[in-house]
């Protein structure tokens, strides 16, 4: 089947775009007359809608239903070391920022058949790992890493990848890299079984960023924003399907300051019908 795909284009997929609908006003919703798109849109609601109890559903279902209904999801290499201090590197798709005061990242561990991964038990057993984002030029390398090898091998070296000493924790950060974050165990909650009250399935991991190393080609002209056309991430969807970052769309965040008169006659508008 690869072979016939057209083949990678090199080029940086990201560009700025318009929004979909440039003359939006509040409340106006999803108008079908402003475009092909919009019409379209509206009109699949005619198809109606399929639902789930997810109590009464398969997990192989809600595994595959899930995951490629949260989409894009951001994809990063995690380096933890065991308790022996073996090397392990594994990229991993249930990760994402969740706070910048304090600065934190959570991380979700399935439990498959009862059997915990083993970044997880080298985060619980060490407290420590690093988190490093995953771009295109070394997507095959990240992709070698989510091999299921036992606790000995070293992915690093399945990858080709390489190591760089952290500052402050003993795990490694990975150099082809452009972001790395240094992290600290700052938290810990086991879940449950949605089927099995006393069966734990996932384990979730609240990590405290200590340290963020960025490689200074993909920073902005201020210094602090990342280009995203630079950074060339990479994210996940569902099944064994990657992505890049296309398209971006500036929209300024409404403010009362601004808006209110605007937004308060809408309100008092709509109210009334």
């Amino acid at each position: 089947m690869a072979a016939e795909l057209p083949k990678f284009n090199p080029a940086p997929a990201f560009k700025f775009s318009q929004s979909p609908n440039p003359s939006y006003k509040f409340g106006e919703g999803l108008d079908p007359n402003v475009s092909e798109l919009a019409k379209g849109w509206k009109e699949d609601e005619k198809k109606g809608w399929k639902s789930w109890t997810l109590e009464e559903t398969h997990g192989k279902d809600v595994y595959t239903l899930l995951t490629s209904s949260v989409i894009p999801r951001p994809i990063a290499f995690v380096s933890t070391l065991g308790a022996d201090g073996t090397p392990n590197l594994a990229p991993m798709s249930y990760f994402s920022l969740i706070a910048h005061d304090p600065p934190m990242i959570g991380l979700s561990f399935a439990l498959f058949m009862g059997i915990p991964k083993n970044t997880r038990d080298n985060i619980l057993a060490t407290k420590e790992f690093t988190v490093s984002l995953i771009s295109e030029p070394f997507l095959e390398a990240a992709n070698a890493c989510s091999i299921d090898a036992p606790p000995e091998v070293n992915e690093w070296l399945v990858s080709g990848l390489t190591p760089v000493p952290s500052n402050l924790v003993k795990p490694a950060w990975v150099k082809e890299s452009a972001i790395s974050l240094e992290c600290e165990l700052f938290q810990v909650h086991h879940l449950a079984s949605l089927h099995n009250s006393m069966e734990i399935t996932t384990t979730f991991v609240m990590g405290s960023i200590k340290r963020v190393h960025v490689r200074n080609a993909v920073l902005g002209a201020d210094g602090v924003n990342v280009d995203p056309a630079k950074l060339r991430a990479v994210s996940r969807l569902g099944g064994f399907t990657y992505a890049r970052v296309g398209e971006g769309i500036d929209l300024g965040i409404p403010m009362w300051a601004q808006d209110q008169t605007a937004v308060t006659e809408v309100v008092e508008r709509k109210s009334k019908k």
